[in-house]
């Protein structure tokens, strides 16, 4: 008999394929089935030849289900972790995880009550991208470290779902800007958040942000700016990181880490270069001399890794990599960027840089 975990995803639709996709590769769970209130959906999965359960009573009820995976629009996170937490199941949820982070802690409470697992879906932990940044910042080679700058950016607006719908949790704050929050919280561990100051945009959409700026401005003077757009036609840099040392630039998402680091500031003399309106001295650009480049390579990284560790944490032999606090300090970070918006300035943001770590 097998004594891998048992699975069932709830919401069988973009994510909710991923997930069954990953969780088939992954190798240590078990997907008892999905369930979907579509029809068609249902009928898809049996197509495919996976179990689609007649009701989400269905899957409570199923004791040899250990965990569901939360697929769903965003306003039925909340009710349907409740639920399942309270029938015994342990649950991983879809980011953003709630709407508030009220809505947030009522979940927490119910897990710890019930003694069960309760988690996001960050897989973004997991791409190259935020990684080769995560090891030029922590390096040291780039000095103190001034300025970070992840994006995303597309030309597509919001997808013609649920996402551009506000009573459904739509948006990018919600929808991408929760994944590079959390990375930026696992690229500076070691500071405070004190504020924050973020504009939204509604260039296609009203009714939520197609797009923002957000700006977190760090104990020590480090700002990182965290951008998201979907009317861009040509993007910036997926990740820019500056130094007193050196900088990085990942230019998108598929490339390497490029850095270039200072062998000296001792050597101060410039040839002024000449510019459309004259000469320059202080914007000459360095030479060999007193600059190197280094290339840092694209790690080789396993998303599986993810419901591995929630596999093994359900043992009680791991802790798992996405934690209460964790969620907490994101969705506090996503409160604030609605409240600067709303207001059109920065606000204070009382944080702590020990909550937890990000892998």
């Amino acid at each position: 008999m097998s004594t891998k975990k048992r699975c069932v995803v709830v919401g069988y639709g973009g994510m909710g394929g991923w997930h069954v996709r990953h969780i088939l590769a992954a190798g240590v769970i078990d997907l008892a089935g999905v369930y979907d209130i579509k029809a068609e959906r249902l009928e898809l999965a049996r197509e495919n030849g996976i179990y689609a359960y007649p009701s989400f009573e269905a899957v409570l009820a199923d004791q040899t289900v250990d965990f569901i995976t939360i697929a769903t629009p965003n306003e039925w996170h909340k009710p349907l972790a409740i639920a399942a937490l309270e029938a015994g199941k342990h649950v991983i949820c879809e980011k953003p995880v709630t709407l508030s982070t009220e809505e947030l802690d009522e979940i927490i409470a119910v897990a710890n009550r019930t003694g069960r697992l309760f988690t996001a879906h960050q897989n973004r932990r997991w791409d190259p991208d935020y990684q080769m940044v995560r090891i030029a910042y922590k390096s040291g080679k780039l000095g103190r470290v001034t300025n970070i700058e992840s994006r995303y950016q597309g030309s597509r607006g919001i997808p013609g779902d649920w996402r551009g719908k506000k009573e459904h949790g739509g948006g990018m704050i919600f929808d991408w800007g929760i994944h590079l929050i959390d990375q930026m919280l696992g690229i500076v561990e070691d500071l405070a958040i004190k504020r924050v100051y973020c504009h939204c945009d509604h260039i296609t959409n009203d009714e939520v942000d197609d797009g923002f700026k957000l700006d977190l401005y760090w104990e020590g003077g480090l700002i990182t700016r965290i951008e998201v757009g979907t009317t861009n036609f040509i993007s910036l840099p997926r990740f820019y990181i500056a130094g007193v040392d050196g900088t990085g630039i990942v230019a998108d998402w598929k490339d390497t880490c490029r850095l270039v680091l200072c062998r000296s500031w001792e050597d101060r003399d410039a040839t002024p270069v000449v510019t459309a309106a004259g000469f320059t001295k202080t914007m000459a650009p360095r030479d060999e001399k007193t600059t190197y480049e280094e290339i840092i390579e694209r790690p080789v990284v396993d998303v599986h890794n993810f419901y591995r560790n929630f596999a093994d944490a359900i043992d009680g032999k791991a802790t798992q990599i996405v934690t209460h606090a964790q969620l907490r300090r994101s969705m506090r970070i996503m409160e604030a960027a609605f409240a600067s918006d709303a207001i059109g300035a920065p606000v204070d943001f009382a944080d702590s840089p020990t909550c937890d770590r990000v892998i």
